[in-house]
């Protein structure tokens, strides 16, 4: 008789959204006539259109599908180059960035990648994450069977690192001392969830840490188009040495709102060799080209189109949008005396529970006393509980409202 991978059934819960998603659904099935008062600040999904410049793109290339002579089949498993080079060189080049575009591998998304992107890595790696992380970090790992046993009483994996981010630090964890030895380091800035951000010179110290002790940094650029501080880098490649130690996943979803496209990317320099002097490009190609047929074509040609000269402004416009909204959210709760931090080069708002409350007692009392959702910190992990997420991805109507309902809870 067969058996099921035993490594998923170590997963505890609902995946954190899924968990969000089915007690929003209990709550308006109890409660029909606030249903519709529900404000969704909890999932980091975008809700402005498309631009025009990418609208236009995906016309022209369902024509181009509509005739045989322009019709397109099976993507390049890596990307069309049109897109890649476009990425290369605007993503990269224009920051001083030396990336390559066939070391730009295209897919549909962040999310698939990140958690995907363990698999090029041994059985017994050890990984190290943020705490508060973004879930699928983890919970990718415990379904190759690299976490060890789960402890319910602390939230914690036997076999992962945890680096706290906490007040103290900013958010932004600390390298692990000496003695602590793992293999994969995923960083996330700007961070999901709690918005923090890295300077040049410690992202450096990132660097120079993986190097020297032979490890590898997974970094999730998926928000980097949020930063407007000049002085922050928006590439882990814009540190010396991070060829040979840095992996970048970026995405499409956030920056241009292609949450309902799908479209995103994978950097793995050609410089990046384990031990053995394998190099990492050629395993994440290999696994690529025998688990994914290629993003489609009219959506690589959207993503194109991005990068154009109206794409670049009009996307501009709706990042500095969702920046306001957490400029609104942020000035809102701390005028309502919340301890807030986030939502400055970032789109996530980080607050502190009130009372002492835990993290989905907040998620409760905010959802039944107020109609609004938010997400509980503690399905970040353990360091997140007593805190609490918002999103700037709403419209600014619903971040007005929500804050002013917020408010009267007071």
């Amino acid at each position: 008789m067969f058996k099921a991978n035993g490594a998923y059934l170590k997963l505890p819960g609902n995946y954190l959204f899924s968990e969000i998603a089915s007690r929003v659904a209990a709550y308006s099935r109890e409660n029909l006539q606030k249903a519709d008062r529900i404000l969704r600040l909890g999932i980091g999904d975008v809700t402005q259109p498309l631009a025009p410049a990418v609208v236009q793109a995906l016309h022209a290339a369902v024509d181009e599908m509509a005739d045989a002579q322009t019709f397109r089949g099976y993507a390049p498993d890596m990307g069309y180059d049109f897109l890649r080079e476009a990425i290369a060189a605007n993503d990269f080049a224009s920051r001083g960035a030396d990336i390559a575009p066939d070391e730009i591998f295209v897919s549909d998304g962040a999310k698939s990648d990140s958690a995907n992107i363990q698999e090029i890595f041994s059985a017994d790696a050890r990984i190290a994450v943020c705490d508060p992380v973004y879930p699928v970090y983890v919970d990718s790992n415990v379904m190759a069977g690299r976490t060890g046993t789960y402890d319910a009483a602390t939230g914690l994996w036997s076999n992962v690192v945890y680096m706290p981010c906490t007040a103290q630090n900013g958010f932004v964890a600390d390298i692990p001392g000496s003695g602590v030895d793992v293999s994969l380091i995923y960083l996330c800035f700007p961070n999901n969830p709690t918005g923090a951000v890295i300077d040049k010179p410690r992202l450096q110290a990132w660097v120079d840490y993986a190097n020297e002790h032979g490890a590898v940094i997974v970094y999730d650029a998926a928000y980097e188009a949020y930063i407007t501080d000049p002085n922050l880098p928006h590439s882990i490649y814009e540190c010396d040495g991070a060829k040979t130690c840095a992996i970048e996943i970026r995405s499409f979803s956030k920056n241009a709102g292609f949450t309902g496209t799908r479209l995103g990317y994978t950097v793995v320099p050609h410089d990046l060799k384990d031990a053995d002097g394998v190099a990492l490009h050629d395993l994440w190609a290999r696994r690529h080209g025998t688990k994914f047929n290629g993003a489609p074509y009219i959506v690589q040609r959207a993503g194109e189109a991005v990068y154009s000269a109206e794409g670049q402004r009009q996307t501009r416009e709706q990042i500095a949008y969702y920046l306001q909204n957490a400029q609104l959210i942020v000035e809102g709760l701390r005028a309502a005396g919340y301890d807030v931090s986030g939502g400055t080069n970032a789109p996530y708002i980080w607050m502190k529970t009130p009372d002492g409350m835990g993290s989905w007692e907040f998620f409760d009392h905010l959802l039944q006393s107020a109609q609004v959702v938010g997400t509980p910190g503690a399905g970040f992990g353990p360091h997140g509980e007593g805190y609490f997420r918002l999103t700037a991805f709403g419209s600014r109507e619903n971040a007005l409202d929500a804050i002013e309902r917020i408010k009267r809870l007071q």
